[in-house]
């Protein structure tokens, strides 16, 4: 008896990698957030004493990062189930072009 394992390959695969990374991509934005609005707090003196120094011990620097992280959570997401991605404005803008919806492969 032969058993044949088929993978799945193309647009199928990418699609499902992009939705387990924006899933692990969730908690890590909001472990940022946490982290900074912790700083926030602190610095505001409402919680304990911070545990980072030097560039990370700025809440602007966690709040960005998660920001960051959230959005790209939420393009992988729209990618993976193969909804429109939307193009940004400011680029648009500039051009002067219409406003186009991009879609996956």
């Amino acid at each position: 008896m032969i058993v044949r394992i088929k993978f799945q390959q193309g647009p199928a695969l990418a699609r499902h990698l992009a939705l387990s990374c924006a899933a692990l991509l969730i908690p890590i934005s909001l472990m940022a957030y946490v982290v900074g609005f912790w700083r926030l707090a602190s610095d505001m003196g409402i919680a304990g004493a911070f545990v980072f120094s030097g560039f990370f011990s700025h809440w602007q620097i966690w709040i960005a990062l998660a920001l960051a992280l959230h959005a790209a959570a939420f393009l992988l997401n729209r990618y993976g189930r193969g909804q429109d991605l939307p193009a940004p404005r400011v680029l648009m803008l500039r051009l002067g072009l219409k406003f186009p919806r991009l879609r996956p492969h």
